[in-house]
């Protein structure tokens, strides 16, 4: 039985996986043939059909990738652009994680409070700009959009809505600090207690 891959043991799409990104595209033939000539080259795919993407903050989409990675069945391809991860997800995934995410009272008036962020979720009629299939090539520049798991294979594993709840509930519940103890009230009087006599 073959170990699971570490996130940080990807350096960049292998051919069947730049053929599967492709397979999103109108023109498989065409996008695997601009990546040929410019293979540092990112470009838009359509979501919907292949895969949907759900874009989430940068941090956030760390803490949902350790989690899947760490306590659940680890992650389809991820990749960062602009300060965002997106996390590819089965066809379909768009549609259904946000009923499941209203279920959970995602976004009930104190959730984002907390430092839970919204989850966007790219599917039909979406489209994502998705990474290039070679790692950038310049030392020291910060790429605009890189993979953090990079797909390998035809057809990669791609979590559903469930998966994909599961991840931000732990994520959220690991980022935010419960106490039984209410909030205190910033016009109280404070008093060091501590030195009595």
């Amino acid at each position: 039985m073959s170990s699971p891959r570490k996130v940080s043991d990807v350096s960049g799409v292998t051919p069947d996986g730049a053929a599967w990104l492709a397979s999103a595209g109108t023109c498989q033939r065409g996008t695997l043939a601009h990546w040929g000539e410019r293979p540092h080259a990112p470009v838009v795919l359509p979501c919907g059909v292949v895969f949907d993407v759900v874009s989430v903050p940068a941090t956030f989409g760390r803490r949902m990738l350790d989690r899947m990675w760490e306590e659940g069945p680890g992650s389809g391809p991820v990749a960062e652009f602009r300060g965002r991860t997106l996390l590819f997800a089965a066809p379909g995934t768009a549609q259904r994680l946000p009923v499941l995410l209203e279920w959970e009272e995602w976004g009930a008036r104190g959730a984002r409070t907390d430092g839970v962020p919204p989850l966007l979720c790219h599917g039909a009629g979406d489209a994502v700009t998705v990474p290039a299939p070679a790692p950038a090539g310049s030392a020291g520049a910060v790429p605009v959009a890189r993979w953090l798991v990079a797909p390998d294979t035809r057809r990669p594993w791609l979590p559903g809505p469930e998966v994909l709840l599961w991840a931000a509930v732990r994520a959220a519940r690991a980022a935010v600090r419960i106490s039984i103890f209410p909030p205190a009230d910033r016009d109280a009087n404070v008093y060091d207690v501590s030195r009595r006599r």
